[in-house]
């Protein structure tokens, strides 16, 4: 049964990776950046964090010991829906979910010291930091607004540049890594925005799960009439709960289609008697993993 190394569990003060150096794990995005936040919330601070400009990448690292001892990788997001092709590469990959963490993305205007509102011309950051943000943004129609690949990059440049006519749309870390002022903290729009990630390990590094009360599988059917409503009907009438079901185009097939399913879980035997029930209804079934669910939480970020 899929589970994670009992030193990576949060909380863990003497947080060690296997080969006795402190915990390594690949994020997409630069230092700063949200993924950061979530391994620090999942780990501690002290876990070092491996930048990947892709989330290819991150699965890439994730995947390699001597690279990693595991990765954190977005998969959706309460505005923005799932972040579909993170599911193909979850699913390719030999890496177990052994963790989950719900972050409230707040969105902050950082600039260098001394640099005020009016001073600004240019605002860098990603394109969907930027659109998070454009109700602010649209009361200073004179700012240019500028794309940028990442929001901890962003931050970082302004930084490096010393600029004092440019600001950056980045997270609360980034404004501490980079020593960076917060002009206006949490622009973004919407003020309950959540982004899932998951915590990645490879399947050979883990270890049984304390109080792992969720799991999160893959499935296909034999597309045969009412073969979906089957499956769904045997988790229902089992008293497992259904909490996600992320439909997938079945790559090389004509319009098939796979499904991402999370269930809430009490009991692991009965949970593998469940999907011994299903298996002949399904073409294909693999576990993605077994792990303590994560918590929303709200924080200033």
């Amino acid at each position: 049964m899929p589970s994670v190394s009992k030193d990576a569990l949060p909380g863990n003060s003497s947080l060690k990776a296997l080969d006795g150096k402190s915990l390594s794990v690949a994020i997409q995005g630069y230092e700063g950046s949200f993924h950061q936040v979530a391994a620090n919330q999942f780990f501690g601070k002290q876990v070092n964090v491996i930048p990947c400009a892709t989330f290819r990448e991150v699965i890439k690292k994730a995947s390699n010991r001597k690279e990693s001892d595991g990765g954190v990788m977005a998969i959706e997001n309460s505005i923005a829906g799932s972040i579909l092709p993170n599911y193909n590469l979850l699913l390719k990959s030999q890496l177990t979910i052994v963790g989950e963490v719900y972050l409230q993305i707040g969105q902050h205007l950082l600039v260098n010291p001394g640099v005020t509102l009016d001073d600004i011309k240019e605002v860098h950051s990603h394109p969907m930091a930027l659109l998070q943000c454009i109700d602010y943004l649209e009361k200073f129609p004179h700012w240019k607004l500028v794309e940028t690949e990442d929001t901890a990059l962003s931050a970082k440049h302004l930084r490096q540049r010393h600029g004092r006519h440019s600001a950056a749309i980045a997270s609360k870390l980034a404004a501490e890594l980079y020593q960076l002022e917060m002009l206006a903290a949490n622009i973004q729009t919407a003020k309950n925005n959540y982004t899932r990630f998951l915590v990645l390990q490879k399947q050979s590094r883990t270890t049984e799960i304390e109080e792992a009360n969720k799991a999160s599988l893959y499935f296909e059917t034999d597309h045969s009439k009412g073969s979906l409503a089957k499956v769904l009907t045997v988790i229902a009438e089992n008293g497992v709960n259904l909490s996600k079901l992320q439909s997938m185009p079945i790559p090389g097939s004509d319009f098939l289609y796979g499904f991402f399913a999370d269930m809430e879980i009490d009991d692991h035997q009965h949970f593998e008697e469940v999907i011994e029930n299903i298996k002949p209804l399904t073409a294909n079934v693999k576990m993605l993993g077994i792990y303590k669910n994560g918590k929303v939480k709200s924080q200033k970020l």
